[in-house]
């Protein structure tokens, strides 16, 4: 009898060190997939002053929508929490979205060598930023679902492991359905 509850507590004590184990290295895989987020945002942050600048020679008059992006930029490096970088994020997004949308006013523009490197480089990112996002979500869903599930969320909920929070900054307009006009 004393054999087999040393045997069924060392299986315990083996299964919670592998619950917790389990859980310290999704939250690890989800940080490290953070900071990929972090990386493409602030290149995304880096390239936008140059293309503002870019634009700025050729649209002087545009001057209010160059002021919205340079403080959308500086909101997205400002934030202080997920739903506040969405939010900048999202927003910043559709002013560069704006801004593309000027540049087609100009030929001359369009045709500069600089902004279409600028343009190629930002598109880039924001490729890359998708795949980050996309890698970080799926860190966070296999980390809350370990978290979650039962029996784990009891030794989740005794070491302060909390479920972590989404990243979505998929533009507004993407989740409507678009209009077709025939």
């Amino acid at each position: 009898m004393n054999v087999f509850l040393i045997g069924l507590g060392v299986l315990i004590v083996g299964y919670l060190i592998f619950i917790y184990n389990k859980l310290v290295r999704l939250k690890n895989l989800s940080e490290e997939a953070w900071s990929g987020i972090d990386v493409q945002l602030q290149k995304r942050h880096d390239l936008i002053p140059m293309i503002v600048e870019t634009v700025s020679g050729y649209a002087k008059h545009e001057k209010a929508l160059f002021e919205r992006i340079t403080e959308l930029r500086s909101l997205g490096q400002q934030a202080h929490s997920m739903q506040e970088l969405e939010s900048a994020e999202i927003n910043l997004s559709k002013a560069l979205g704006d801004l593309f949308i000027v540049v087609e006013n100009y030929p001359e523009l369009k045709a500069n060598e600089n902004f279409l490197e600028l343009q190629n480089e930002l598109s880039k990112v924001e490729h890359d930023l998708q795949r980050a996002r996309r890698y970080y979500n799926g860190s966070v869903r296999n980390y809350n679902i370990v978290n979650q599930q039962f029996p784990s969320n009891l030794i989740a909920a005794t070491f302060g492991h909390k479920s972590r929070e989404y990243f979505d900054i998929k533009d507004e307009t993407e989740k409507s359905a678009p209009v077709i006009n025939l």
